[in-house]
């Protein structure tokens, strides 16, 4: 009985990875003639194509998407077995790690966990960017080391997830605007003039949904991509922004803001990391890092646009 080539597992992994011999043989430093052999080997193993072209790229057959689900845990789980195993030293490593993160969370959250990770790791640098999509892809290829955001049906199966908090869809008004005084009822919130945020540009939002049975439908004026662009022009003008309230706590400093008069789902904001870091200890450590901020007690804005512990 012939022995399996178990290099053929870290080849496959990265081919079913970039979906491309080209960028594949670059991963691996390897010529695109001797990643094109692989992949001849990795056919005659399974007895499957494979890697199909279609139009100028190459897709994946049915055989390749089950091997793609079983073949990254082995190829992690072979990484970590031949990892040594170091004691953490938190003053003497350096690194950089990448949080990718929802908007609002740097502003709110950054400064603490800046702080915090300063203190216990000064060799340590955290470079944040900006959530665009749900793609777990980067989580993936370890392009990031940590995410944040709301768990959704584009977050990969494989992911290790944990929630950090939950949090509230509340209205903001700029201070004086005929809504930061009186009974706020739906009516009043309905009529007003909104700005909604989307990050696809759809027109309607889980806010419009909980207005359909109360017969009321907000006018939205304009359509933006993210909560600090919504409360920049909500501070300069007439117009409603509906945001998180956890999320946008210090960039709402000097504005009026309101419990929604509507019953909305709250969410919860979790902490996502693919789970062939679940074992590296100074990934844990930020993980613990990132909880601990984002667990200590919340200052909440009151209605009046002043503070208040919560």
């Amino acid at each position: 009985m012939s022995t399996a080539d178990l290099n053929l597992l870290v080849t496959l992994d990265v081919l079913l990875a970039e979906g491309s011999v080209a960028r594949a043989a670059q991963r691996l430093r390897l010529s695109p003639s001797a990643m094109s052999r692989a992949l001849a080997r990795l056919r005659a193993t399974t007895g499957d194509p494979l890697l199909v072209r279609a139009g100028r790229g190459l897709v994946p057959t049915p055989r390749a998407l089950e091997l793609r689900e079983q073949v990254g845990p082995l190829v992690q789980a072979a990484e970590a077995a031949l990892r040594p195993v170091e004691k953490l030293d938190l003053e003497r490593l350096v690194r950089m790690y990448t949080l990718r993160t929802s908007e609002g969370f740097v502003e709110n959250f950054g400064p603490d966990l800046i702080a915090r990770v300063a203190e216990q790791a000064p060799g340590v640098r955290l470079c944040f960017v900006q959530k665009s999509n749900k793609n777990s892809a980067p989580l993936r290829d370890g392009s990031v080391d940590l995410e944040t955001g709301v768990v959704g049906k584009a977050t990969a199966p494989e992911l290790r997830v944990q929630a950090l908090f939950r949090d509230r869809f509340i209205g903001v008004v700029r201070m004086g605007h005929p809504l930061s005084q009186g009974e706020m009822t739906p009516h009043r919130y309905a009529t007003g003039k909104h700005i909604l945020v989307s990050r696809r540009g759809f027109d309607r939002g889980m806010i419009d949904e909980a207005l359909k049975p109360l017969g009321l439908e907000r006018q939205i004026v304009t359509i933006v991509s993210g909560f600090s662009t919504a409360l920049v022009l909500a501070r300069a003008s007439d117009l409603i922004a509906s945001v998180p309230e956890r999320h946008t706590a210090k960039l709402r400093a000097g504005m009026h803001s309101f419990p929604l008069p509507i019953a909305t789902p709250e969410i919860t904001v979790s902490l996502h990391w693919h789970p062939r870091m679940d074992a590296d200890p100074a990934h844990r450590w930020l993980r613990g890092c990132v909880r601990e901020v984002c667990g200590e007690r919340l200052i909440r804005p009151s209605i009046d646009g002043g503070s208040a512990a919560g």
